[in-house]
């Protein structure tokens, strides 16, 4: 007995430092951290795991970013990626498994930071993040695709301003650097249109202050293709311009469709209420 009362001790002591709450099913202070320090912990040992997996895929992944550097080098001009340093290539390969664990492993991190949020959020809140979470994720990819379509082009242009008679010798992890940094930049764009979307439906922005900026919008868009798209034609910029001009009107029409309806509701409440009060 003596034994079976010390484990039920030690499995309530456990649960207790898992979540210790009040008798409301409140979570002190102490316990969010005990909380988040667990959850980071399952974060980052997936990301390891799954690290293990990116040390066999980076070669793959170096191969697919070093392919814009070879097609300059399979032409009249000479290019080719460089390690500064005797452990550049090492180092290199480490960074790419790290990146790739951390994108395999997105599933299991962006569960426990949405589980760590969820308790703290209405039932309507979650319904509005948890859409949010499901409309970004796939367009976020889309736009890291978009960005690495549109890397050759950006290649090419860039040691296009190095004389035939000279070789560009890039950088390997500069050149990797900048290909994480397009690639993510133009898929965080792909997510801005969601963003505004939630904002419309938790209440901090209408549709009408959306539609205003519309022409800004435009703008930005358009300069912002411009710059991660510094090639001589106007296809590439098209490429990524026109998808984002797209889903920000998309964005315009939800939050027009949500107010609008929202208004509705709001008349009818105020409607039944003028009706009661004249009843009275």
């Amino acid at each position: 007995m003596a034994t079976t009362d010390l484990g039920g001790a030690k499995g309530t002591a456990g649960k207790q430092k898992r979540a210790p709450k009040d008798r409301e099913g409140r979570m002190s202070l102490g316990g969010h951290f005990l909380e988040l320090r667990r959850r980071l912990f399952i974060a980052a040992l997936a990301i390891l795991l799954a690290s293990v997996a990116g040390w066999f895929l980076s070669d793959y992944v170096l191969d697919a970013l070093r392919a814009p550097v070879l097609a300059i080098a399979g032409s009249d001009r000479r290019a080719s990626l460089n390690f500064s340093n005797i452990t550049g290539a090492f180092d290199l390969k480490l960074q790419i498994t790290i990146t790739v664990g951390v994108v395999i492993a997105c599933p299991v991190w962006l569960y426990q930071i949405w589980a760590f949020i969820v308790p703290a959020l209405m039932r309507k809140e979650k319904m509005y993040a948890l859409g949010f979470t499901l409309t970004a994720i796939p367009l976020f990819l889309i736009g890291c695709a978009g960005g690495y379509y549109v890397l050759p082009h950006i290649v090419e242009v860039m040691t296009s301003f190095a004389a035939k008679q000279d070789s560009s010798i890039i950088d390997a992890k500069t050149y990797y650097n900048f290909v994480l940094k397009l690639v993510l930049a133009v898929g965080v764009a792909f997510v801005l249109p969601v963003f505004l979307v939630l904002l419309n439906f938790i209440g901090l922005l209408s549709a009408a202050a959306i539609i205003k900026s519309w022409r800004i919008a435009i703008i930005c868009i358009c300069v912002f293709s411009a710059l991660v798209t510094p090639s001589a034609d106007v296809v590439s910029m098209l490429i990524l311009a026109v998808p984002m001009a797209f889903l920000y009107l998309v964005a315009c029409g939800i939050a027009w469709l949500h107010d609008r309806r929202a208004a509705k509701r709001l008349a009818l409440s105020d409607a039944e209420l003028d009706a009661e009060l004249a009843g009275e």
